[in-house]
């Protein structure tokens, strides 16, 4: 299962799905909120993301399966692991981290739902998604960056809020790492989630893989399909030889 990121939806993948989809069988939802899947009533916390998504693979008949999520992805797919870890056979971290926000992390997601709810969605995403990528790809392939802003831009603010606040709510889970194996992909560049910060987590899993985009920020599926869909296609066999 691949599970999108924060102000994203399923086709996200898409460029990791065609790489992939003679490998194995995907899962690609929508969470709760994004693309074609309409926000719940109620509050949404990443707990309750991660419990859609475990319905989505009982729906399907599937006992157990590897997840990877990408940041918020991430966090969904570390709470499965905790709450549910007969449905995972490994999980990966797609440019994702098992801290806890920081103070100053928590400041600045404040700072973006005051911003959506002042000024709406659209500006929040067209002035947020380029720090997402490297300064390489937004110099050299700025269409890139404008087909992110420009397929996103009509998120629903409401949507976004909600996520920004389940975020700023979630545990540290680092101790999930010491209970699984773990495939850590990580983008050199990344201005989100610091390259330090990720190998430092790389430690903690019994059985960890570890694939460095050297030219990527944080949107590698975007940036550099090759070698996502590559780590991916690794840690898929590896796991089913283990």
């Amino acid at each position: 299962m691949l599970i999108h990121g924060f102000a994203e939806d399923s086709t996200v993948w898409d460029g990791i799905a065609s790489r992939l989809e003679n490998t194995c069988r995907l899962l690609i939802p929508d969470l709760p909120g994004s693309g074609s899947s309409p926000l719940p009533e109620g509050e949404i916390s990443i707990d309750t993301l991660a419990a859609h998504c475990v319905s989505l693979l009982e729906k399907e008949n599937i006992d157990r399966c590897i997840f990877i999520g990408h940041s918020m992805g991430g966090y969904i797919t570390l709470a499965i692991a905790e709450h549910y870890p007969e449905k995972v056979l490994a999980f990966g971290l797609f440019h994702s981290t098992a801290y806890a926000d920081t103070e100053e992390k928590k400041a600045n997601r404040r700072k973006s739902i005051d911003f959506i709810r002042q000024y709406g969605a659209t500006p929040y995403i067209r002035q947020s998604t380029p720090n997402l990528f490297a300064a390489g790809t937004r110099e050299h392939r700025p269409q890139l960056v404008e087909n992110m802003i420009l397929r996103y831009s009509g998120f629903s603010g409401e949507a976004l809020v909600a996520y920004l606040n389940a975020m700023m709510q979630r545990p540290d889970r680092l101790s999930v790492l010491e209970r699984f194996t773990v495939l850590f992909i990580i983008g050199e560049k990344d201005q989100i989630v610091p390259m330090e910060q990720s190998l430092k987590q790389s430690h903690m899993p019994p059985i960890s893989q570890v694939r460095v985009l050297r030219e990527a920020g944080h949107m590698g599926m975007l940036e550099d399909p090759d070698a996502g869909s590559g780590a991916i296609r690794s840690f898929i066999n590896f796991i089913q030889q283990s």
